[in-house]
């Protein structure tokens, strides 16, 4: 037998020894033990994350002001933070509703907790198949009819075509575009895109749903629909999280709120609370003139 294999086979029998011992040690047992626990309660889990996204100046450029950039070593983009360490966690079939005014990183995040974002620090942890409905359209090719989309969106999420198949009239018949499937959906209307994507959002039975302010685009009816589905939802063990204006409707189907304000937490917890620390912070930025302002702020009046 050569020495070679001898040294190999005394090195694999060292190894396999190592092995065994560290797995049997009480040490390492109660370390897996902790990080079971926690993921088999938190089915997301946001840790200190951060999103800065990098913007164009204004202006327009020529091939001088290029080189004089370059020989200045002045940066020609600028930076925007959108969430500035974001740290929370929700557990299995709970409801967490996200409020905040426009532009303090409200879609940011559920872009990023759905994974179409990455955030730029911190780590965020998903269990389980997400399903998300984040703005009018979203995942509905322009071209395909409305049947196509439903069987493409079906695929995405990792459903054979046998069992979209099986949910594809509660489909139709929960979106009412039984008329309009088989058209192209860039014809539809903001109303018939909406119901279409929430109806597949939620029949493809994912374990989170993320919503986002589309369901203002639908009418008293269909809003109606949805709450209902969001209960049966909840009831079944789902874990949703939904951002809305709608202080009235997230309050009723929420078990906790998030209240985000310049792309911090400023609070989470109770309903009632935390709309109304919405409410106080809103009116004290109301009653200052500290509105919300826009613009690259190269200009002002």
């Amino acid at each position: 037998i050569p020495d070679w294999f001898l040294w190999g086979y005394r090195f694999r029998s060292a190894g396999l020894f190592f092995w065994q011992e560290l797995v049997s040690s009480s040490w390492l047992n109660h370390v897996l033990q902790m990080s079971y626990d926690v993921s088999m309660n938190n089915i997301i889990s946001v840790d200190h994350v951060n999103k800065v996204f990098r913007l164009q100046r204004g202006g327009t450029r020529t091939l001088k002001s290029a080189v004089l950039d370059v020989v200045r070593r002045r940066s020609i983009r600028r930076q925007f933070v959108a969430l500035k360490d974001v740290s929370f966690e929700v557990q299995q079939g709970e409801t967490l509703g996200i409020i905040g005014a426009n532009g303090v990183g409200k879609s940011t995040l559920l872009s990023l907790v759905a994974g179409t974002m990455t955030p730029t620090s911190g780590t965020i942890v998903t269990r389980g198949a997400i399903s998300s409905l984040l703005e009018l359209g979203a995942g509905f090719h322009p071209d395909l009819t409305g049947r196509e989309n439903v069987y493409l969106y079906g695929a995405i999420m990792g459903l054979s075509r046998r069992e979209t198949r099986k949910r594809f009239d509660s489909i139709v018949d929960f979106a009412g575009i039984a008329g309009y499937i088989d058209q192209p959906v860039k014809h539809y209307s903001s109303g018939m895109y909406v119901r279409l994507g929430f109806s597949v959002a939620v029949e493809v039975d994912p374990d989170i749903l993320i919503i986002d302010e589309v369901l203002a685009v639908g009418d008293a009816n269909f809003q109606r629909k949805c709450i209902s589905k969001m209960q049966d939802f909840r009831n079944r063990g789902k874990t949703m999280l939904i951002v809305s204006h709608d202080l009235a409707t997230i309050q009723s189907i929420s078990d906790r709120i998030l209240l985000l304000d310049d792309g911090r937490v400023v609070g989470i917890g109770g309903p009632e609370s935390i709309v109304n620390s919405y409410r106080s912070l809103s009116g004290r930025k109301g009653a200052n003139g500290l509105g919300r302002e826009w613009g690259t702020g190269d200009a002002r009046i």
